[in-house]
C-alpha cells in the first residue's frame, strides 16, 4: 500500500508537469435525476475536497427541475454544491415521443453551456436518455468523457443507451469484473478502463445512523418497527409500456393484500410513468392507511429505510445493486434488471403476470436477512476514481482507439490502474489442523496458514477470526480482492443459516455453532459454511474431474469417510442437511462398531481410524512388522504402517486392506443403485489404495446398467480448501422464481 501510494504520487507529479504545473483539471459533472446524483455525489465531494488538483462545475438538467418529481436539485444545493447551470430539458408527456423530444431539446441547449464552461473532461453516469444527450454533445465538441457504470447489462432500452454512451466515452469506470470484460469485448482500450466499484457503496458501507428509527417513523409512521415494512420502487419499461403498467397494478394489488406498511416511491420520468401514477391514484394508494406515497427521499435517509426494511419490491436498479450491501430481501419484478449481477438476497419474478405469484414472492422474502453482498463495490471507489482522473494526460490525442479482437484473456494493468484478482478466503476445520487460505478464481492457493485446531469452542473461534483477519490483510499485499469467506467443517451443517448443527467426535465443542454471524461481522464479508464432504464435491465440480459433469459422487477417504453428491449440476443437501453421509452406509449387520454408534458402516471398515485400529491389534499380537519395517519405541501405530506392511508382503495386513476396499466398494454399489451417477471420484489420502478394489466390487456386484461408471482418483491437492473457496467463487448469484 505504501509503495502503491508513493508510485501514485510520483505519476501524478509527472502528469502535472506534462499538463502544466499550474493547470487544474476542469471537471464538469452533469446530473439528470435523483438516481444518478446518488452515484455522482460521492465523486463530486471527492473532487471538491482536492481544489489543488480540480475545478468542479455542476450542470443540472432533466427531472431534477420538475416539481412532480420532487425538485431534487434542492438536495444538490443542500450538499453545498454551486450549480453553474440549470437546463430545463424535459418535454412533458411521459411517452416515447416526449423522450425523443427531450433528448433533442438537451442537444439544442447543451452546446452553449459547454462553450462557456470549456471543461477538460465531462463525467456522465449510467444509461438515461438525458445522459445520451450529454455524451453526444461532449463528444461532438471534442470534450473528453468519463462514463460511470458502463459495461453492465440490465434488460431494457437502457442497455442500448448505456452501450452507445460507452462508444462515445474516452474513459470508463465500471463496477464489476463482468462489466469490465464486457467493455473489453466491446473493443474499448483496457488501459482506459478502471474497475473501481460503485461510488454509492462508499457511502453505503460507511453509513452509520444510530437514529434510524426516527427516519423510519418520519416516512412510515410512529407505529412502524424495523423489518416490518416494505419499500416499493417500480419504473415503466419503455420497450413494453402496456405490460409494465399491468404489472404495476398487480404489484399494488398484492401489496394491499399482503397488508404491511409500505413506502411507495413515484416512478421516474420515462415513457409510461404518467399512466403508472394514474394507477396509484385509481387504487387510492396516496390515502390508504397502509401506504405512504412520496416523490423523493434524500439518499442518506433512503439508505436507512432500505437497510432496515422487511423487503424491497419493484424493478429499480437500486434493488439489485445497492440494497445487497445490507442483505435486505429484494423481489425484482419483470425483465428490467434481470441481466444484472445480483446477490443471494434477490428473488426474480420475471413473469409477474398474476397477483398470486407476486404475493407468494412476498411471503417467501419478507422478513428474511441475507448475507451482505459486495458485488458492486468495497467502499473505496472514489479514491480510485480521483487517482484515475489525475492520471489523465490532456496532451494525449483526443481521438479514441479501439482494441479489436482477439481480446486478451488476462489483461495486465499498469499499477496505477491496479485491479485485484478476485479471490476467496477458504477455511478448513479438520480434526487436527485449522487451515486458512487465499484462493484465486482459478483455484490457485495464493497463501496458506496452518495452526493446530484448539480443543475448546472459544479458542477455536478466536483463532479462526485471527487467521482470517491476518489473511484478509495479506490479500492486499498479494493483489487479491476477497469476495467472501467459505468454511469447510466436519459434521452436519445448515448452509442456509451458516450453523454447525452438530459435529463428529473428532471436533469437540462444535454443536449448534453459528459461524456466519461473528465472522461476517468481523470481516464485513459474506460467509458460507458447509460440510467438508460437500465442499470436496464442490471442489471437484469447479476445479477437478467433476467439471462439466451433470451427475457425480465424491467420496473422501481419510480419517473418516464422507462425501458429496452432485445431481443435475447441483449439490444435494437433503431435508435435514444429512444427505451424502456416505461413510455411514451400512454394508454388514454384524460388522465392527462405528463412531456414530451403529455397526458395519463403511467408516468402521475403511476409514483411517478403522485401519489404525486394526494395525494396533496386529502390532499388539506382534503380527504387524515384517522384514524391511521398523518402528521407534515411542512411535504411534497408524494406518500408514498397515499399508506399508501389506506392500511388504504381510498377508494379514493385506487381508484387512482388501476387506476395507470391499466394504467401500459395496457402499459405492449402493450409491450407484440409488442415484446412478456417471462418475465416482475417490478423494483423500487412502483413495489410491482403494480404487482398484472398488472397481472389482462394482464389476462383481453392480447391475449391468451401472457397471460402466467411471471411478477415478481425485487430482486435487486440497479439496477441502478449494471446496470452501468454491462456495464463494462459484456461488449462484441469481435466483429465479
Amino acid at each position: 500500500e505504501v509503495y502503491f501510494r508513493k508510485l501514485s504520487k510520483q505519476k501524478q507529479k509527472e502528469i502535472m508537469e506534462k499538463n502544466g504545473n499550474n493547470h487544474k483539471l476542469r471537471v464538469c459533472v452533469a446530473t439528470c435525476n435523483r438516481a444518478d446524483y446518488s452515484k455522482l455525489a460521492p465523486i463530486m465531494f471527492g473532487i471538491k475536497a482536492e481544489p489543488q488538483f480540480f475545478e468542479l462545475d455542476v450542470v443540472v438538467l432533466g427531472s431534477h427541475l420538475i416539481d412532480d418529481y420532487g425538485n431534487t436539485y434542492r438536495m444538490i444545493e443542500q450538499d453545498d454544491f454551486d450549480i453553474h447551470t440549470r437546463l430545463h430539458t424535459i418535454v412533458r408527456g411521459e411517452d416515447e415521443a416526449a423522450m425523443v423530444e427531450s433528448v433533442g431539446l438537451a442537444l439544442v441547449k447543451l452546446p452553449d453551456v459547454l462553450n462557456r464552461l470549456k471543461p477538460d473532461i465531462m463525467i456522465v453516469h449510467g444509461d438515461r436518455f438525458d445522459a445520451l444527450a450529454l455524451a453526444t454533445s461532449a463528444a461532438l465538441m471534442n470534450i473528453r468523457i468519463l462514463h460511470i457504470e458502463g459495461g453492465e447489462v440490465s434488460g431494457t432500452i437502457d442497455d442500448s443507451i448505456r452501450h452507445a454512451i460507452t462508444k462515445l466515452a474516452h474513459y470508463h469506470v465500471c463496477c464489476t469484473r463482468s462489466a469490465e470484460q464486457h467493455l473489453i469485448a466491446m473493443c474499448e482500450d483496457h488501459d482506459r478502463i478502471l474497475l473501481a466499484g460503485c461510488p454509492s457503496y462508499d457511502k453505503l458501507l460507511s453509513a452509520k445512523n444510530k437514529d434510524y428509527m426516527s427516519i423510519i417513523r418520519m416516512w412510515l409512521g410512529e407505529d412502524v418497527i424495523t423489518r416490518d415494512y416494505i419499500v416499493a420502487l417500480q419504473h415503466p419499461v419503455t420497450t413494453d409500456i402496456k405490460h409494465s403498467i399491468k404489472m404495476f397494478e398487480l404489484t399494488l394489488d398484492a401489496l394491499i393484500s399482503f397488508n404491511k406498511r409500505t413506502l411507495v416511491l413515484f416512478p421516474n420520468v420515462d415513457a409510461g410513468s404518467k399512466e403508472m401514477v394514474r394507477v396509484m391514484r385509481k387504487k387510492g394508494i396516496e390515502h390508504h392507511p397502509n401506504f405512504r406515497a412520496v416523490k423523493h427521499v434524500p439518499f442518506d435517509q433512503f439508505i436507512q429505510l432500505v437497510a432496515h426494511a422487511g423487503c424491497m419490491i419493484g424493478n429499480s436498479s437500486c434493488g439489485v445493486r445497492e440494497v445487497g450491501a445490507f442483505g435486505t430481501p429484494v423481489i425484482n419484478l419483470g425483465t428490467r434488471q434481470t441481466g444484472r449481477e445480483t446477490g443471494e438476497n434477490v428473488l426474480h419474478v420475471r413473469d409477474a403476470d398474476t397477483q398470486d405469484k407476486i404475493l407468494h414472492a412476498l411471503q417467501l422474502q419478507f422478513g428474511k436477512q441475507y448475507p451482505c453482498s459486495k458485488i458492486y463495490g468495497d467502499g473505496n471507489a472514489v479514491p480510485r476514481i480521483l487517482k484515475f482522473l489525475k492520471s489523465i494526460d490532456l496532451k494525449e490525442p483526443l481521438q479514441k482507439k479501439f482494441c479489436f479482437p482477439p481480446v486478451k484473456d488476462n489483461i495486465s494493468q499498469d499499477i496505477d490502474h491496479i485491479l485485484e484478482t478476485q479471490s476467496a478466503l477458504a477455511v478448513d476445520l479438520g480434526g487436527t489442523n485449522l487451515r486458512v487460505a487465499i484462493v484465486s478464481m482459478k483455484g490457485e492457493i495464493v497463501k496458506k496458514y496452518t495452526q493446530l485446531n484448539p480443543k475448546t469452542y472459544e479458542d477455536r473461534l478466536e483463532l479462526i477470526l485471527k487467521m482470517c483477519v491476518e489473511a484478509a490483510s495479506e490479500a492486499v499485499n498479494v493483489n487479491c480482492r476477497i469476495l467472501g469467506v467459505g468454511i469447510s467443517t466436519g459434521g452436519r451443517v445448515n448452509p442456509r443459516e451458516g450453523i454447525v448443527l452438530h459435529s463428529t467426535k473428532l471436533i469437540q465443542e462444535w454443536s449448534s455453532v453459528n459461524l456466519r454471524t461473528p465472522i461476517s461481522d468481523a470481516l464485513h464479508l459474506p460467509v458460507w459454511v458447509d460440510n467438508d464432504g460437500n465442499c470436496a464435491a464442490l471442489a471437484e465440480r469447479k476445479f477437478g474431474h467433476g467439471k462439466g459433469i451433470e451427475n457425480f459422487v465424491t467420496l473422501i477417504t481419510g480419517t473418516g469417510i464422507g462425501g458429496g453428491i452432485i445431481h443435475q449440476h447441483e449439490l444435494i443437501h437433503g431435508s435435514s442437511f444429512c444427505a451424502a453421509e456416505l461413510g455411514h452406509i451400512v454394508v454388514s449387520l454384524d460388522g465392527p462398531e462405528c463412531l456414530c454408534g451403529s455397526q458395519g458402516c463403511i467408516e468402521a471398515y475403511a476409514s483411517g481410524i478403522a485401519l489404525q485400529r486394526e494395525a494396533k491389534k496386529l502390532h499388539d499380537e506382534d503380527l504387524l512388522l515384517v522384514e524391511g519395517m521398523s518402528m521407534k519405541k515411542e512411535e504411534v501405530v497408524s494406518a500408514a504402517h498397515l499399508i506399508q506392511a501389506a506392500k511388504l508382503g504381510n498377508t494379514k495386513a493385506d487381508n484387512i486392506l482388501r476387506t476395507a476396499g470391499t466394504a467401500l466398494g459395496l457402499g459405492v454399489v449402493n450409491i450407484l443403485h440409488t442415484v446412478n451417477p456417471s462418475l465416482v471420484i475417490l478423494s483423500g489420502i487412502l483413495a489410491s489404495h482403494y480404487v482398484n478394489a472398488v472397481k472389482d466390487v462394482i464389476n462383481r456386484q453392480a447391475l449391468s446398467s451401472v457397471k460402466t461408471v467411471d471411478v477415478v482418483v481425485s487430482n486435487l491437492a486440497d479439496p477441502a480448501l478449494l471446496g470452501a473457496a468454491s462456495l464463494v467463487l462459484d456461488y449462484t448469484t441469481r435466483r429465479i422464481y
